[in-house]
């Protein structure tokens, strides 16, 4: 292959990595944020049943992205990557004609489970391609698939909510989801990776290695705090919105927007930050800032605490990601897909337990508000953590 011809399908590739994520991570599974409002004035849901299906979604993606796991080998990656995707975008077309709440927990829920396999498989898949052909620098572009499916899932529910009523609000979301992953596919199916397994000796330094170690330990502490405060945020922060400012208010429809752009701009910030300073130092700060973004929406007045919810959570929170994995895989370099488990784990299993808090808190006579003080406690947990994380 020339040059030209390597340069012209990394390209492809990468842009079908990057709809693949924003495919079922952040329209198959975030776009649901911004439509809780419009459900609950549908009266289709109710607040404690969207924090039940937000639960049992990222009870799913913990499940699929262990699966994952499993079949990250070369020869298993592509076929169970297609499945997953597949399976993902008509699991979204069958929620725009559902409206019973039992079937749309197992509807979320196997939203999870597809979206847990391809959040792990598509990138180690483009990995395996781009570092066979010398571009390993190249994959962590994926990830703009989240930031930029957020920013596109927002502006779809929220310029076509005059339009739709009740189940039939997702239509929008699934026919983009449709049209990404017939593209997506196409292009999956051509990456052909054929890098050999681990020598002996390197499968059995990994197998004898201590995943927790006096380095890594408090990194993966960290890391609870980082899943815990940002899913509150990230689950009802437009629907603190839709309760906290006036209904008139040009930021109600504007939030998710505000926190997905915020998102999308901070991806290279953070990545420069972490390769010019290291990725601790930008863990710090990001963990500083999410804080301070949850802070304002429990100190100051609704409509500015709420944005400044919006572009501090929404700017940080793939920063914690990125420069997470990265210092982890520093401390253990050998562990390959060990790591990706234990990573996956700790961040999807923290996320259960915040919107079950806040469900148990407002059916305790609560408020939506009072129950984001659980994800300060977690940034604050985390950045207590990461501070204990060594240097070097």
């Amino acid at each position: 292959m020339t040059q030209d011809s390597i340069k012209q399908k990394a390209v492809r590739y990468l842009f079908a990595g990057i709809a693949a994520l924003a495919v079922v991570h952040a329209l198959g599974r975030f776009s649901f944020t911004p439509l809780l409002p419009y459900f609950i004035s549908d009266n289709m849901l109710t607040i404690t049943q969207g924090a039940d299906l937000a639960t049992i979604n990222y009870f799913g993606y913990l499940i699929g992205a262990l699966l994952a796991v499993r079949y990250s080998k070369p020869k298993f990656i592509k076929k169970y990557l297609l499945i997953g995707l597949v399976g993902n975008v008509l699991i979204t077309t069958i929620q725009c004609f559902i409206s019973h709440f039992d079937l749309l927990l197992l509807l979320r829920f196997l939203n999870g489970v597809t979206n847990g396999i391809v959040f792990v498989l598509a990138p180690a898949l483009l990995l395996e391609w781009f570092i066979m052909n010398n571009k390993p620098q190249l994959s962590g572009l994926v990830y703009f698939g989240v930031a930029g499916g957020l920013l596109a899932g927002g502006l779809l529910v929220d310029s076509t909510a005059t339009f739709f009523q009740a189940e039939h609000r997702w239509i929008p979301v699934a026919i983009v989801s449709l049209l990404l992953t017939a593209y997506s596919t196409t292009q999956f199916v051509k990456v052909q990776v054929e890098r050999p397994d681990y020598k002996d000796k390197d499968r059995r330094q990994t197998q004898n290695s201590a995943l927790f170690d006096r380095r890594s330990t408090p990194l993966f502490l960290s890391y609870i705090g980082a899943g815990l405060g940002y899913i509150l945020p990230m689950t009802f922060l437009p629907t603190l919105a839709h309760d906290t400012i006036s209904e008139d208010s040009i930021w109600i429809k504007n939030v998710w927007a505000i926190t997905s752009l915020s998102c999308l701009v901070s991806i290279p910030l953070w990545n420069w930050i972490g390769h010019r300073f290291g990725d601790r130092f930008a863990l710090i700060y990001t963990y500083i800032l999410q804080a301070l973004g949850v802070a304002a929406v429990l100190l100051i007045p609704p409509g500015a605490g709420v944005i400044a919810c919006a572009i501090l959570v929404g700017g940080g929170f793939l920063g914690s990601v990125m420069c997470t994995q990265r210092l982890a895989r520093y401390f253990q370099p050998h562990q390959g897909p060990r790591l990706s488990a234990a990573l996956i784990a700790i961040y999807a299993g923290s996320q259960l337990i915040g919107p079950w808090l806040a469900k148990l808190w407002i059916e305790h006579g609560g408020t939506l508000l009072q129950s984001f003080a659980v994800g300060l406690g977690a940034f604050i947990w985390g950045l207590f953590w990461i501070w204990r994380t060594p240097k070097t």
